[in-house]
C-alpha cells in the first residue's frame, strides 16, 4: 500500500472515530440530562409535599396566584374590600357558613372566621383550588353580577358542573360540591412572604 493510500485510511479511520465519539458523547448527555434532573432536590420535596413559600409582595387587590403544594394548586387571593364585604351579606345561602365540615384537610383553627384566613392579614384567602365535587378546577374570583350562577356575590365559578363558591371558598347550597374549598396549614414568614404546608405546629 502506498503512502497516499495509507493516509487516507488513517484519515477515514480518525473520521470514523470521532463521528463515534460524539454520538456517544449525545447519547451519554441525553442519558445525563434526566438523571441529573432526576436529582433535583427541590422538585423531589415538592412532590413529597414539603412546604412551598411564596412571594405575595407584588399581589395587588383583586390578584390571584397560583403555587403548586402536594401537587395540588394552591390560590392565594388578595380580596378587595367590596369582596370582604360580601362574605357577612347573607350566609344563610351557605351550605356550610362555619366550615364544620372540612373536604379532605382539617380547617386550621386560626382560619375559623368568616374570612377563613388568619386575621392578620384577613384579606388574603389561601385554598385548594379544586372544586370539591369531582376534581375540577373552578374560574375566578369573578365581581358580582358577572356569572349568573353566583347572582350578585362575587366569587368562583365551577364550569364543569356548575358548583359556586363565595370569596372565602364556602360552597353555595343546592350544588354539586359536598364542601367548601379545603384551608391548607399555612404561616407567615413576613409581611410579604408566606409559607403554605406548615404553621407554628409544624408541616402538615
Amino acid at each position: 500500500m502506498g503512502d497516499n493510500q495509507e493516509k487516507n485510511v488513517d484519515n477515514s479511520r480518525r473520521t470514523w472515530l470521532i463521528a463515534t465519539s460524539v454520538v456517544g458523547g449525545v447519547g451519554g448527555v441525553a442519558t445525563l440530562v434526566p438523571f441529573v434532573s432526576s436529582m433535583e432536590p427541590s422538585e423531589r420535596a415538592k412532590a413529597g409535599g414539603a412546604p412551598v413559600e411564596a412571594d405575595i409582595s407584588g399581589l395587588k387587590p383583586g390578584d390571584k396566584m397560583t403555587v403548586s403544594w402536594r401537587g395540588l394548586p394552591v390560590w392565594i387571593v388578595r380580596r378587595t374590600p367590596d369582596e370582604m364585604a360580601s362574605l357577612s351579606a347573607d350566609t344563610s345561602q351557605l351550605a356550610d357558613p362555619d366550615s364544620k365540615h372540612p373536604f379532605n384537610y382539617p380547617m386550621p383553627s386560626y382560619c375559623e372566621n368568616p374570612y377563613r384566613a388568619r386575621v392578620e392579614h384577613k384579606d388574603l384567602l389561601v385554598v385548594i383550588g379544586i372544586c370539591t365535587h369531582l376534581g375540577c378546577i373552578p374560574s375566578g374570583p369573578f365581581e358580582a353580577d358577572i356569572v349568573p350562577a353566583l347572582g350578585n356575590f362575587p366569587g368562583f365559578f365551577c364550569p364543569c358542573h356548575g358548583s359556586t363558591y363565595d370569596m372565602s371558598g364556602r360552597v353555595f347550597k343546592n350544588k354539586p360540591a359536598p364542601k367548601n374549598l379545603d384551608v391548607p396549614r399555612y404561616m407567615y414568614l413576613s409581611d410579604t412572604h408566606l409559607v403554605i404546608g406548615k404553621d407554628e405546629k409544624g408541616e402538615a
